[in-house]
């Protein structure tokens, strides 16, 4: 089978397409701290324009971002990007992203963000959970390969 067909066939390498830059996930968590405006995304990450545009694209075009527009007094109508339910569940994969700089790539200083409740203040870390509810330690997770997996 060719590598392409396993690529499509293969949820990691799909999502990839539309993830695998390293401005997707400083667009994501900006986005995620509320930053909608494609002057505010320049202003907070110093990406150049044209590829902060091809990105966010991507993110409209994968259903990760939605366009909407606006218009400040005196200015042409803009676009400005909001997350949708598909770009908030990323909020886990930037937070499992954060937790393992935080323990393998640490800033020196200590972290600049951490990971709380809202109800509650209480420290929060990401793992997996089973179908009972429980956190599953990572040494029990194995992945398994369905009749799907190409051979």
């Amino acid at each position: 089978m060719a590598a392409t067909e396993k690529d499509r066939m293969c949820s990691i390498a799909r999502s990839l397409e539309v993830l695998g830059e390293r401005w997707t996930f400083l667009i994501l968590r900006e986005a995620l701290s509320g930053t909608t405006r494609f002057a505010d995304f320049r202003s907070e990450l110093g990406v150049a324009p044209d590829v902060l545009s091809n990105r966010l694209a991507t993110l409209v075009d994968a259903g990760v971002l939605e366009k909407q527009p606006y218009r400040e007094p005196g200015a042409r109508v803009r676009d400005s990007y909001h997350l949708t339910p598909a770009g908030r569940d990323l909020q886990l994969l930037l937070g499992a992203l954060q937790q393992w700089g935080d323990e393998h790539r640490p800033y020196e200083l200590g972290p600049t963000v951490v990971r709380r409740t809202v109800d509650g203040d209480r420290p929060v870390h990401v793992g997996f959970i089973d179908d009972t509810g429980r956190e599953v330690p990572l040494e029990n997770v194995a992945f398994v390969r369905t009749a799907l997996y190409p051979a």
